[in-house]
């Protein structure tokens, strides 16, 4: 054998084994990355994370085929993994909805539902308009199932797109549309009816933002530029909820545009000819050609119902945290929005946090991290298993539901944070049909 083939055999073998430990290091590095995954995913699903509670990506295992560029794209950390070669959701109670990984998939494996197959969702029939079986009635937004700040600023111009369509003849003292809430779709809305010369009137049942200002995060995500009726193009990628109220406040201040905040709609009233009644919780009455329901999931906060809530001491969001010192204060409830307030009262005040479960689950991971330290530091004083049973001007009862015994407990402002109240009954009334849904595939319009 010439020493030319030897060599060359040499520089062969070399360059085998280096592919070899090439492609051995590879599927190692794989492999350890799918263990760090799956621990990921165990301990979603020890803390009741793994379960996704509003619209969430679905995974296809058949057409997958782990490229990871949803988990790249995925502009929120641990909601996607790579486990064996495959996608997996990982804290998917934690997904807000944006649909970044759906578009980033290759071979669209991923699908956005709403739902799951042992837990539905009840949700409005809204059609390719964005119309429900109410003809007049539409729906935009996060009571439709899309909740992402960037889905409802297109879908509330959008609906009003198709109302521009149908227009029906104009009235004295009729609106063309009511606009019910003043979220993102709200707003959107709201400013694409001024564009069209829409006579309109937006009416919201807390304050301007709606349903943003109750996202558990300080920061707002965007995944891609968005179009704001009247103002163009806007990019947000780390916005805070300030920020973006700010925005928002600017733009409706330039187009002399009138929202009625603290005004909740009590009823929607379908006529004859075709038009609608709205009354308010005021007492108010106001007609109109179209309605836009541009309201959150939740609908309004879930009471306590306890003697006393209605007291000017209680609040159900946190406002202006900084002009708060030294306060009494009781926080009800466990998640994210419970957790951050009272973080944010902690330094300056007196805080108790109840609780009437055992344990806190479903929080960030930031958040249990940080509550955890307040609790060892002795910043904030949390009572488990306990209820609130009356709220009186210079304290309040409280019961622990395992011993059954009350307390009574100096105080001076009350924050509850118990969920929200579905708004089914207000839209069946209405005659919007509801259905529940069970690992529904949303179609984005």
């Amino acid at each position: 054998m010439s020493e030319v083939l030897i060599e060359q055999l040499v520089v062969y073998g070399v360059l085998f084994l280096l592919c070899a430990l090439t492609i051995l290091f590879y599927l190692r590095s794989k492999k350890v990355k799918s263990k760090v995954v799956e621990k990921k995913v165990t301990i979603a699903k020890e803390e009741g994370l793994f379960e996704p509670i509003s619209l969430h990506p679905f995974i296809d295992l058949n057409t997958c085929i782990g490229s990871g560029a949803c988990v790249s794209d995925c502009p929120e950390k641990d909601i996607l993994g790579i486990v064996n070669g495959k996608a997996t959701v990982i804290n998917t109670s934690h997904c807000v909805g944006h649909g970044a990984c759906f578009h980033a998939c290759p071979v669209e494996a991923i699908s956005l539902r709403i739902g799951t197959e042992t837990r539905g969702v009840d949700l409005p029939h809204i059609n390719q308009n964005f119309e429900t079986n109410m003809k007049g009635i539409y729906i935009a937004g996060e009571l439709g199932g899309m909740g992402l700040i960037k889905n409802s600023v297109e879908q509330g111009q959008q609906a009003i797109d198709n109302i521009v369509k149908s227009k029906k003849p104009s009235k004295q003292n009729v609106f063309d549309v009511i606009i019910v809430g003043a979220g993102p779709a709200g707003i959107s809305a709201t400013l694409a009816a001024k564009k069209y010369g829409l006579t309109s009137l937006t009416l919201e049942q807390d304050s301007l933002g709606g349903t943003v200002f109750t996202f558990p995060r300080a920061k707002v995500v965007m995944t891609a530029p968005m179009d704001l009726p009247l103002y163009g193009k806007i990019k947000l990628f780390n916005t805070s909820k300030s920020e973006l109220l700010e925005l928002w406040k600017k733009v409706i201040a330039e187009q002399h545009i009138e929202i009625k905040e603290q005004t909740k709609v009590e009823h929607i009233i379908p006529k004859e000819d075709g038009s609608f009644k709205v009354v308010t919780k005021q007492g108010d009455e106001y007609y109109c050609n179209n309605v836009l329901l541009a309201i959150g999931r939740r609908g309004s906060p879930r009471k306590l119902n306890v003697p006393g809530e209605d007291s000017a001491k209680v609040a159900y969001r946190l406002l202006e945290p900084e002009r708060i010192i030294d306060k009494n204060i009781i926080v009800v409830g466990g998640g994210d929005a419970a957790i951050e307030t009272a973080l944010l009262l902690k330094d300056t005040n007196h805080v108790i946090l109840s609780y009437r479960s055992d344990k806190f689950s479903r929080l960030k991971p930031k958040n249990k991290i940080i509550i955890d330290e307040a609790i060892a530091n002795n910043k904030i004083k949390v009572i488990f298993n306990s209820n609130l049973k009356a709220i009186n001007q210079a304290n309040v009862v409280m019961n622990a539901s395992d011993t059954n015994l009350e307390t009574i407990i100096e105080n001076d402002l009350v924050y509850i944070f118990a969920g929200g109240e579905l708004p089914t009954a207000f839209l069946q009334k209405a005659g919007v049909e509801i259905s529940k849904r069970f690992g529904y595939i949303m179609k984005k319009h």
